[in-house]
């Protein structure tokens, strides 16, 4: 395993093992207002746009100071929509670097200007951005919407002028494997690499758009094909080792073992994947929900509680599947990744 994806996104066996045992959280990832201006054709929110009743910027404050006081020491900004949409990201930022938090931004890039990359750069953000093909067209098509890809690229531009990409300024790039850019991954991960931008390569998960679309799907041969490349390439050309699984090449994703998800609405989610509503930090601290549920507690012992093939797979120690596709095409959390290409009876 590259322990740079586990240094950025992840933690090491150690501290998780010690989390474990200590009942803390390491990490937090909360969601911004449910606006975008994109329509991504596998995006996990699905069309649950414009939700009523989103959390305000104290209420955001207190539940990432609750996770603190449990132990996380990194908060994840993700979307029900464009996180630079929603004015309190700015403020948010501010406030978890004066905590002296480690902080990551998934963003599309396409609203990103000189101020807010110089703010990001000042509050030591680490960035990453969707870059799902370096074809205009394809990326457009993937995004929803025409001119996605230039406006991506201008928002890139004012990253690199600041500074990002540099020893202590992470910048990243998330790419979905989809039908239409399973091709050019292997492009995009050098293209990443040589660039020191860290390539973030995904598989779809199962829920919001990506249901009903089979013109976006890819058979789990071809993506073992993908992360099998990926990893040569890292092996041959830049000597680094990792075994290939999904859902994610180079990282184990083991996010359940210390982490857990706060929906725009206040609502606390094992992750995006696993929609299931566990309480509402509005009526009940973090603390106690997470103590006394049920899905989170299975999911923390995820290595005993995992069924069928992925309990016995040679990988257990490392990995358990995806846990989002396993709930949404099986209806259990707790069943082996049905789109793992190790998992043949």
């Amino acid at each position: 395993m590259i322990n740079e994806f586990r240094d950025i996104f992840g933690f090491s066996n150690k501290k998780i093992e010690s989390g474990l045992k200590n009942n803390a959280l390491l990490s937090l990832e909360i969601e911004f207002e449910s606006k975008c201006n994109l329509r991504c054709v596998y995006c996990y929110a699905g069309n649950d746009f414009l939700r009523r009743n989103e959390l305000e910027i104290e209420e955001m404050f207190d539940v990432i100071s609750q996770a603190k006081a449990l132990g996380a020491q990194k908060i994840i900004y993700l979307g029900a929509g464009e996180p630079l949409l929603d004015p309190k990201l700015i403020d948010v930022v501010k406030y978890v670097h004066k905590l002296k938090m480690e902080h990551i931004l998934f963003t599309n890039a396409t609203l990103i200007n000189e101020k807010t990359a110089q703010l990001f750069y000042e509050n030591n953000l680490t960035v990453v951005v969707t870059y799902n093909s370096m074809k205009p067209k394809v990326y457009d098509w993937l995004a929803g919407l025409n001119g996605a890809h230039a406006s991506m690229q201008k928002g890139l531009e004012f990253l690199y002028e600041v500074g990002y990409p540099d020893n202590n300024h992470v910048l990243g790039i998330e790419s979905v494997i989809c039908q239409q850019n399973i091709d050019e991954i292997p492009s995009l991960w050098r293209w990443a690499r040589e660039r020191k931008i860290l390539p973030y390569v995904e598989c779809l998960t199962h829920v919001g758009r990506v249901n009903g679309r089979k013109d976006i799907l890819v058979k789990k041969e071809e993506t073992q094909k993908v992360f099998e490349t990926l990893a040569k390439i890292d092996a041959d050309e830049y000597g680094l080792y990792w075994k290939p699984h999904p859902p994610i090449a180079g990282f184990a994703c083991k996010r359940h073992l210390y982490s857990c998800l706060i929906n725009s609405q206040g609502y606390v989610l094992p992750c995006v994947g696993v929609d299931i509503k566990m309480g509402n930090i509005r009526k009940e601290k973090l603390k106690n929900i997470l103590k006394n549920n049920k899905t989170y507690n299975d999911l923390r012992d995820i290595r005993k509680n995992v069924k069928g093939l992925c309990k016995t797979c040679d990988l257990n120690d490392e990995c358990y599947g995806c846990r989002g596709t396993a709930y949404a095409l099986t209806g259990d959390y707790l069943e082996s990744d049905p789109t793992c290409w190790r998992a043949k009876k």
